[in-house]
């Protein structure tokens, strides 16, 4: 049987949507390629058309995904998004509780420091260039100082969400998103 021109782009894309929600929401460990091809619709077979490995696929989810978000903030240097709106957005209810769409370094950064080293290397020059970007993004200090503070500014964001969404306390989930607003955005001098 004849494919249109584009269907394997298209496969193989919703396979990387299938698995990216799937890891974010689950864990990577926890999610076997039966369940991702399942919920795609597609073969178990029909996988290694599209990746070598398990962790072929790992790796093009962590890179596709940081780069959507790393386009994002891109986006938001060109449109003169402030630092601020940038933290509010990330550490907002709405993201902690969905887990599946949100940042993925905040749902697997403890899996992916237990890969291998060709998948820790995506995922750190992704992290190293949203770090750059979040840099731009801070108005006062040298180049230096901006990026050390976006070190800092990204690292707490993404622990306070992790720590957010683990909690079964709503009410300390909240405040603990709250201290780290307020705590990003003294770090940025944005207060």
């Amino acid at each position: 049987m004849r494919y249109e021109k584009g269907h394997r782009d298209e496969t193989r894309r919703h396979i990387l949507d299938v698995a990216s929600a799937q890891f974010r929401e689950s864990g990577i460990a926890a999610v076997g390629l039966a369940g991702i091809m399942s919920e795609a619709g597609l073969t178990n077979g029909a996988f290694y058309t599209h990746f070598a490995s398990k962790e072929d696929l790992v790796r093009e989810v962590l890179v596709d995904a940081l780069t959507r978000r790393e386009q994002r903030h891109k986006a938001n240097l060109e449109n003169g998004v402030a630092v601020e709106t940038v933290i509010r957005d990330y550490l907002s209810a709405r993201h902690r509780d969905r887990a599946g769409t949100g940042c993925p370094t905040a749902a697997l950064a403890a899996e992916i420091a237990r890969h291998p080293k060709t998948t820790r290397d995506a995922f750190t020059g992704k992290i190293s260039d949203l770090i750059g970007l979040m840099a731009e993004q801070i108005r006062q200090g040298t180049a230096e100082e901006r990026r050390r503070r976006a070190i800092t500014i990204y690292s707490t964001m993404v622990g306070a969400l992790q720590l957010a969404r683990a909690v079964n306390d709503r009410r300390l989930s909240d405040e603990i998103l709250e201290n780290a607003v307020d705590a990003a955005l003294t770090i940025a001098n944005e207060r």
